[in-house]
């Protein structure tokens, strides 16, 4: 099935980002590659128009978020006037990302798509995902993504950004690792709903975190609440 690229349009100017061109024509070959494997895999409970504002759109929602947080990671790895005028001119690392249980690649693929010069990892441990997974990325040539075949629970690395959006809420076993993901001046960025919820919610994980901001995000064209949390771990 085609996805309706209009609304897809409306919903990116609706962000701030290009209604057409390459991270439009991306994002509608995607949802046309769930459309058509949803049927035999299972990989989202939508379609048509909800699949482009609940999943495509609001993947991409707090991307400025997102851009600002790398922006202070970037900011804070700058060495100082004096290192600077010694050290060799290197190009720098890109920022590294984490899609915990990524699932049909939700919000990985869209933010590998929104963010060339991220490397991003697709974590999932379903093989019907895996495949699907892999299909898209030789077919939206995502070189800046690899994916990574593995529990959250058992997975090993470091990332300058974690993101999820299928988690059940914040759990005080599963958060432990998932911070020790997290890079020392990096940020788990959880993709919520009602913002009282997941203020209720942040209880459980108290003291596994140093900071916390909970950021309203507006998705176009809907009308649930929405927001991200941004967490700096404890360490």
């Amino acid at each position: 099935m085609a996805i309706d690229t209009e609304l897809l349009s409306r919903g990116l100017e609706a962000l701030g980002l290009p209604p057409g061109g390459p991270l439009a024509q991306g994002l509608a070959r995607y949802g046309a590659e769930i459309e058509a494997w949803n049927p035999s895999r299972g990989l989202v409970g939508a379609e048509g128009e909800e699949l482009v504002i609940k999943h495509l759109l609001d993947s991409l929602a707090p991307l400025a978020l997102i851009r600002q947080k790398a922006e202070a990671i970037r900011l804070s790895r700058v060495p100082s006037a004096q290192l600077a005028a010694t050290a060799p001119r290197l190009a720098p690392a890109p920022i590294t990302l984490a899609d915990l249980g990524t699932g049909a690649g939700l919000p990985g693929i869209p933010l590998a798509l929104a963010l060339p010069d991220f490397h991003i990892s697709l974590v999932e441990r379903m093989g019907k995902r895996l495949d699907f997974l892999a299909a898209q990325r030789s077919l939206l040539s995502l070189d800046n993504v690899d994916i990574l075949e593995a529990q959250v629970e058992q997975a090993r690395g470091s990332w300058d950004l974690l993101t999820f959006r299928a988690f059940r809420p914040f759990e005080r076993k599963l958060f432990k690792k998932v911070f020790r993901l997290c890079a020392s001046d990096g940020y788990v960025l959880a993709y919520k709903g009602r913002r009282d919820k997941a203020e209720a919610e942040l209880a459980e994980i108290e003291g596994l975190y140093r900071e916390v901001e909970i950021h309203s995000v507006k998705v176009p064209f809907l009308e649930d609440e929405r927001c991200l949390v941004v967490l700096t771990p404890a360490r």
